[in-house]
């Protein structure tokens, strides 16, 4: 333990837990999106798969739990290295350049504070219930919870927004997370990573694609 201590408390350290975090972070929302997308087939089949979620009983929980705290170190780690930055450089950079840095790689510091809240945002509204903004709420018709929340315009941007910031912390975590465990080598070209740009941008569309459908009325 104390071994563990010890190199967590290293920048190297933190940023393994970040990587490590963040890859259980990318499975989830790549099987999450999966699923969503069943909502396409009607009310039978994301219904179904909701039901078959719930009938796993303690390994749903279980991963439930492992999510939360893979979420939260990560959260803490991420607020660590910040802080250990600027203790390492109290005084700014009299110009600063960007030096091929993506626009994910700039915007995840606001891009991951959105989607903390709109995480737990997202948890009360379809997981437990307790925000309705559409009044009612049915623990066994997703179907329905679904299309009556995202007729509500505020309820289908703010969930469009969200969405363009898990996109963009996507692209810059899937493959800084690899390169965080060692996995992948340091590149200065970010640009290049299409494989990431290909997930990130895949992940957000297949998220956005929903709000966006049930506003539009292609999805009743």
């Amino acid at each position: 333990m104390g071994r563990l201590r010890g190199f967590y408390g290293t920048m190297v350290g933190k940023k393994a837990v970040m990587g490590i975090t963040g890859l259980i972070g990318i499975g989830f929302v790549v099987l999450h999106s999966v699923g969503n997308l069943l909502v396409f087939r009607g009310p039978d089949a994301i219904n179904g798969y909701s039901h078959f979620l719930k009938s796993t009983g303690e390994l749903l929980w279980a991963l439930r739990v492992v999510l939360i705290v893979a979420v939260i170190l990560h959260v803490v780690a991420a607020v660590q290295l910040t802080r250990q930055s600027r203790a390492a450089r109290p005084i700014g950079y009299v110009k600063r350049e960007p030096q091929a840095a993506t626009l994910g790689s700039r915007t995840m510091r606001w891009g991951g504070a959105l989607l903390l809240a709109f995480i737990v945002l997202h948890i009360l509204h379809f997981t437990t219930g307790t925000i309705r903004p559409a009044g009612v709420f049915s623990s066994q018709d997703v179907y329905a919870n679904v299309v009556t929340s995202f007729r509500i315009w505020w309820v289908a941007l703010f969930y469009v927004v969200s969405m363009i910031a898990l996109g963009l912390h996507l692209f810059h975590g899937a493959w800084s997370s690899v390169r965080s465990i060692g996995v992948s080598p340091e590149s200065p070209e970010p640009l290049h990573h299409r494989l990431s740009l290909a997930l990130a941008i895949l992940i957000w569309a297949a998220f956005t694609a929903i709000p966006v459908a049930v506003f539009a009325g292609w999805v009743r």
